[in-house]
């Protein structure tokens, strides 16, 4: 099994605000852009809300399509959310890395895909596995 590609934030990080234009982009039909600053964006405030429990991962694979989570994509990890039925989160199962969404279906705990080419897998006793947090954002190229 290759290593999963984990990384965690700087515990002092630099602050680089970026600019954030006031008003919306149109994704339909074009609308004149605004020709002021509204004021700075640091990605930092803006994906990590806890530092000390959040981790990035690279997603690996295509089961999480339909969630909009691409091959390669860099996984922002709260390791303080709660595990609710719903949220996307990055587990181990029997030593593995995955990423699945967390669901209860007539009382059977599941971790389902977002890509119906991948089977869902129905948590039981047999299976060991560690929830290590709750995915919160997705960073991915276009």
């Amino acid at each position: 099994m290759p290593t999963p590609s984990i990384f965690l934030p700087s515990r002092s990080p630099s602050r680089m605000p970026l600019p954030l234009f006031n008003g919306k982009v149109a994704a339909g039909f074009p609308s004149p852009a605004d020709d002021y600053v509204e004021k700075t964006l640091d990605l930092n405030e803006l994906l990590v809300q806890k530092p000390a429990a959040t981790f990035f991962v690279r997603a690996q694979g295509e089961s999480m399509l339909g969630a909009g989570i691409h091959p390669n994509d860099i996984l922002v990890v709260d390791r303080s959310m709660e595990a609710v039925p719903g949220k996307i989160v990055i587990c181990a199962l029997n030593g593995e890395l995955t990423v699945k969404r967390l669901e209860r279906e007539n009382e059977q705990w599941q971790l389902k895909a977002e890509n119906p080419a991948y089977p869902d897998i129905v948590i039981h006793e047999e299976l060991e596995m560690v929830i290590w947090g709750v995915v919160t954002n997705v960073i991915h190229s276009v």
